[in-house]
């Protein structure tokens, strides 16, 4: 089962850039900061929550923000992700298949 809420994703290299992306996309739009990963090399992984809309004008902002002052490397918004990938999240607890009910 996907989950309701979409996620969006902005890799920055540089925290810099990664924070005035972050700023960017909860100013923009109605969407909750969920995590920042630090992926290694100086990549910064920042990732927001809400519906597809939002989310979406939020990735834009937030990629437009993050240009203007440093290196932009990647953005992408999924619609629903599955249960499964939800675990990969930060603050978000492991699935349990066994629980699901036929």
């Amino acid at each position: 089962m996907a989950s309701s809420m979409a996620l969006g994703m902005i890799e920055t290299k540089g925290l810099v850039s990664a924070i005035e992306a972050a700023d960017a996309m909860v100013k923009a739009a109605n969407v909750n900061l969920v995590g920042k990963t630090l992926v290694g090399g100086g990549l910064v992984t920042i990732m927001v929550r809400g519906d597809v809309g939002a989310v979406k004008a939020a990735t834009d902002a937030g990629a437009a923000a993050a240009a203007k002052v440093g290196e932009l490397i990647s953005v992408h918004v999924i619609p629903r992700p599955h249960e499964e990938v939800e675990s990969l999240l930060p603050n978000n607890p492991p699935v349990n298949n066994s629980d699901k009910q036929e």
